[in-house]
């Protein structure tokens, strides 16, 4: 399955965004195990921004990172103590714009499993996994409906473990999955069954963290 994920996200043809915006960069990490899991951090509560909710890891570009592959590693380093050499490069994909005006680019890459991993805890609550069954299996709590420009965005919210996934993390999953294990997901398109949550434009930007695809 994850040979087969390589291939795919290898050929596949991401969106650059050619705006002139603050740039940052997340790694999608996927842990090698028999029945492979996804990595995710929880932002910890004291943070004046993003408290409490659930993504990758990640951050803003700094004038040192010679590219944003640089800069996803360097903060998965800082925030994880991830070293970047325990990082398979499998693919990135598209980037996607959050409220706050950030260019965000999503790279995926395979680590061992049992690293000796912790959380920097002036950003980070926890770090935790989640079987990526539960996702291609399309486990979705509920959708968020969420309006960008006039359109609908289909989003995916998954609840694990007293854990929330939605809003730009469950973008990038939508494209992974579709992507790179070519399962019939879109944000594009209304899924077949699940309670769908609207949420006003007006709304969004209260809603501390909640991103949107260009």
């Amino acid at each position: 399955m994850l040979e087969k994920l390589r291939e795919r996200l290898q050929a596949h043809r991401p969106q650059r965004l050619a705006l002139d915006l603050p740039q940052a960069a997340v790694l999608i990490p996927i842990v090698d195990r028999h029945a492979p899991t996804l990595l995710f951090t929880r932002r910890a509560d004291h943070l004046t921004t993003h408290s409490g909710q659930v993504a990758f890891p990640g951050g803003k570009r700094e004038e040192q990172d010679p590219d944003l592959l640089s800069t996803a590693l360097r903060e998965s380093l800082e925030e994880i103590a991830l070293p970047r050499e325990r990082v398979e490069l499998l693919g990135r994909l598209s980037d996607v714009i959050s409220l706050h005006g950030i260019s965000v680019t999503p790279y995926v890459g395979l680590i061992p499993p049992d690293l000796p991993l912790v959380p920097d805890l002036n950003e980070l609550d926890a770090i935790f996994e989640v079987p990526l069954s539960l996702f291609l299996e399309d486990r979705r709590h509920h959708t968020d409906v969420i309006p960008v420009n006039g359109r609908p965005y289909f989003v995916p919210s998954y609840h694990v473990a007293g854990q929330v996934i939605w809003g730009l993390s469950a973008m990038m999953l939508v494209e992974l999955l579709a992507e790179g294990f070519g399962r019939e997901i879109s944000l594009h398109r209304e899924p077949a069954g699940g309670r769908l949550c609207y949420f006003p434009e007006r709304l969004l930007r209260a809603r501390d963290g909640l991103t949107q695809a260009p």
